[in-house]
């Protein structure tokens, strides 16, 4: 029990002796002030919180109760932005800070200076509270994840680097398939352990394939098993959202199969242990080999009766073809017969072109008379056709009348239609710039219109 002295027996004794001297409000107000925030400078308490009140500023305005009392409380404005919890009516909580007196009241109050939920059941309520926060923002949907690599050549663990959960891993992966492990070692419970989670997570997907350090194919995040409380780093907004920006896949195993965490929701492959993670990040070598020497049975089993089928084939085809040498008998035997009807042919065409020789050498005098014939035929054809020759019809006083363009002027429209007309003439031609006026004499009907010289 605290108790606290205002004055000793001597002081006692003066007053009891002298009349007492009063004191003014703001001095007790001090007074107390002194006491209170002396003593309780650092207090943590446990209570459900009540009453509480946003005011414009930022600050918040609330009270925290047990069965018995209720205290007062205030968190300013640059606290509560920072604060793990969100301050809500019915959330039992952790509260840390100084107890403060306010003059102007006569009471005093709680100055939160951290707030952490108190109890499973506040956890539960705030991890249901932060998953639906998550799955409104699609951070849980399976449409993000990616595939993890059958066989990654290097494999990122963010774990402890002491402890039974990376040496699991690692000699999961060794009976498996011995591949390459780069641990980032972080803690995995306590304050900062989940900024340092999620900062490990953004270093892997910093590095470069041709840096020194090798960038991982996958990223395993692994831990034990603990309370709630032990595990709620993986709760964390700043993990949560580390893994969903991850560019490199990434299986989580967090506590044991009964546990689910937030990251579980958000991983792209979600691990009972961190044994079961291993296994999920590698196959087992040996299966491989059996299954591969498996497939190659099969497949040369496949070839021999591929080849085997292909033999068959061509044997039966060969079986069909018949023998190449009386084939060669048979045609040489069709070329000698035709070379002989050749022979033949050649003797008849000739013998008959002798015989046709023979006959015009009998008859010469019908054959000239024959010749004759054609001749004035021919004679008499060309007689006509000069008779009917441009030349031949000019000489006999008719004229040629062309335009500019060599096209021959019919009428008189096509004449009126142009300024040169050229006039050939047996022994020439001439030009003229002579237009037809539209007043010109008409030609009389009865008139016989003179046929065009040239239409044959």
């Amino acid at each position: 029990m605290m108790t606290f002295d205002f004055a000793d027996k001597k002081t006692l004794q003066e007053n009891t002796s002298q009349s007492p001297q009063p004191k003014s409000i703001t001095e007790i107000s001090n007074e107390i002030k002194r006491c209170v925030e002396g003593n309780f400078n650092h207090v943590m308490v446990r209570g459900e919180i009540f009453g509480a009140k946003r005011a414009d500023s930022g600050h918040w305005y609330l009270s925290l109760k047990d069965e018995n009392a209720v205290l007062a409380a205030v968190c300013w404005r640059g606290v509560a932005s920072n604060l793990k919890v969100k301050i809500a009516d019915g959330l039992e909580v952790v509260a840390s800070g100084k107890i403060t007196t306010f003059a102007g009241k006569s009471s005093y109050q709680l100055v939160i200076e951290s707030l952490e939920p108190a109890g499973q059941g506040a956890l539960l309520k705030l991890l249901e509270e932060r998953k639906q926060q998550f799955i409104k923002e699609g951070l849980f949907d399976a449409a993000h994840k990616k595939e993890i690599p059958f066989l990654p050549t290097t494999i990122g663990v963010v774990s402890s680097a002491s402890g039974a959960v990376i040496r699991d891993i690692i000699h999961r992966i060794r009976d498996r398939f011995p591949s390459y492990i780069l641990l980032w070692p972080t803690p995995v419970q306590g304050e900062g352990a989940a900024e340092k989670v999620a900062t490990a997570i953004r270093g892997f997907n910093a590095l470069t394939l041709n840096g020194n350090v090798k960038k991982p194919d996958v990223i395993i995040v692994a831990r034990g098993g603990g309370s709630l409380e032990d595990l709620w780093p993986f709760n964390e907004e700043v993990v949560i959202r580390a893994v969903y920006d991850s560019t490199i896949p990434i299986i989580s195993a967090v506590g044991h199969e009964t546990d689910t965490m937030l990251i579980d929701y958000v991983a792209d492959k979600r691990a009972p242990t961190p044994t079961g993670a291993a296994e999920f990040a590698v196959p087992v070598k040996d299966e491989l080999i059996s299954t591969l020497k498996i497939l190659d049975n099969r497949m040369q089993n496949s070839i021999r009766r591929c080849l085997a089928e292909y033999k068959n084939k061509i044997e039966g085809l060969a079986r069909g073809i018949p023998n190449l040498a009386q084939i060669l008998n048979e045609n040489t035997q069709k070329l000698d017969y035709r070379w002989e009807r050749l022979l033949n042919a050649v003797r008849n065409v000739l013998e008959n072109k002798k015989n046709q020789l023979a006959l015009a050498e009998i008859k010469p005098i019908y054959i000239q008379g024959l010749v004759e014939r054609y001749k004035e035929k021919l004679n008499g054809i060309e007689h006509r056709l000069e008779g009917v020759s441009v030349e031949s019809v000019l000489k006999r006083g008719f004229a040629w009348v062309k335009d500019e363009n060599e096209r021959t002027i019919y009428n008189t429209k096509q004449a009126e239609k142009t300024d040169k007309l050229i006039i050939r003439f047996a022994d020439g031609e001439i030009s003229t710039n002579t237009t037809i006026k539209q007043n010109a004499k008409k030609i009389k009907k009865e008139e016989k219109t003179q046929e065009t010289l040239f239409d044959f």
